[in-house]
């Protein structure tokens, strides 16, 4: 299955991007944590330096309640420390009021220079268990409002759980055109609607080929619908080496010390452990081989210990550029990569696999990114 966004041009280059462990997910050895991969902002920050330089162009900062740090705080001190990668960052709809969310994405934007995008998630607060549509409506309503606020003069909003009438936005303009491009993910109709119709993206979690394939046609109908187009993405671990032997031998290391009933408590102390997308993350590991392997070089060891993103490419260079190639030619043109830890893979995977790829980024690629700085509207108090 081919499915190709008219929007952007230059096809043969891909969005490939690496991930900062914001939420305490790094590791030598798989559910064992050690002092200088948890969670802080050095170590990150150092995650993200070391992408930047390997050639990667987007980097996914995730969002946690658990663990962690604050995803839009990062975002916003690796600003000036950075020059030429992207921030995907991931936003929590309701976590934080629509309109106040707008401003701090578009102040975040203008700090960027047009390097921000924004992964939509739908999930549960602490002490919530809301229904699936609530959360989805929910999500659909801040990014309707979030639209208005970077594209209009003022707000005009009725829906289930939000109400606005004639608020201003000039404090609200983003650095992009129209806003960031908004990234997402999620498996269950109400999701599909919400991506087909306002979302940019549609990122999925490693599965077999066909099921991707699937899920892709399944959005592209909703979006089909709406006369719109998407682009699409793969989340995926990467395990990469000179041979497929050392790459394999390197994965049985990752496990070689994980107690699986801890690996289970880290898995359900995430609030999305009981998504549909993480049930299909598990039919994934029991579908396996005995080795942990759904497709030659699909491994789904990390879903051991891993809510969410639950397997790997495990291969020599040749063989992983040869499964992106295959994941290219389905229609997918962003990738969201990691590994373990996260700067030694980074290291491996730029060594040995950047050289090849021709990547771009999404926001360049769409014209949402202008040549020149866009005026600043003027600031409260200020007379026009």
């Amino acid at each position: 299955m081919t499915v190709v966004p008219v929007t952007s041009p230059d096809l043969d280059a891909s969005e490939v991007s690496w991930f900062s462990a914001l939420c305490s997910d790094d590791y030598r050895f798989l559910g064992i944590p050690e002092g200088d991969l948890r969670s802080s902002f050095e170590h990150c920050r150092d995650i993200v330096l070391e992408a930047e330089k390997q050639g990667f162009r987007n980097i996914l900062a995730p969002s946690s309640y658990q663990v962690g740090q604050d995803t839009l705080s990062f975002v916003a001190g690796m600003a000036p420390l950075t020059d030429r990668i992207n921030m995907l960052a991931a936003i929590r709809c309701g976590e934080m009021h629509p309109i106040m969310l707008a401003r701090t994405v578009a102040t975040l934007d203008h700090m960027m220079k047009g390097r921000l995008t924004l992964n939509v998630i739908s999930s549960d607060f602490p002490g919530e268990k809301a229904e699936s549509r609530y959360r989805y409506q929910r999500s659909r309503e801040v990014v309707q409002i979030l639209k208005q606020a970077w594209t209009q003069d003022e707000i005009n909003f009725q829906g289930e759980v939000y109400n606005f009438e004639g608020l201003t936005t000039d404090p609200a303009k983003p650095y992009q055109t129209g806003g960031p491009l908004l990234y997402f993910g999620g498996y269950s109709p109400d999701a599909l609607e919400l991506c087909g119709q306002h979302c940019d993206v549609y990122l999925m979690w490693p599965e077999p080929k066909e099921n991707l394939a699937q899920r892709m046609k399944d959005v592209n109908a909703v979006a089909e619908r709406y006369g719109r187009t998407l682009d699409y993405g793969l989340r995926v671990h990467m395990i990469v080496r000179d041979t497929e032997a050392e790459a394999r031998e390197y994965a049985e290391h990752l496990v070689s010390k994980l107690d699986d009933e801890y690996g289970t408590l880290i898995r359900d102390r995430a609030h999305d452990s009981i998504s549909l997308g993480v049930s299909h993350q598990a039919r994934a590991r029991e579908l396996a081989d005995k080795f942990g392997y759904v497709e030659p070089h699909l491994w789904t060891g990390v879903g051991r210990a891993r809510s969410g993103c639950g397997a790997a490419l495990v291969g020599s260079a040749d063989q992983v550029l040869s499964e992106i190639e295959t994941y290219r030619k389905m229609g997918i043109r962003a990738f969201i990569f990691s590994g373990y830890p996260h700067i030694d893979e980074c290291q491996h995977f730029g060594k040995l696999v950047m050289p090849e790829l021709k990547t771009c980024s999404l926001p360049h690629e769409y014209g949402r990114v202008p040549s020149e700085t866009p005026a600043t509207p003027l600031g409260v108090g200020e007379r026009k």
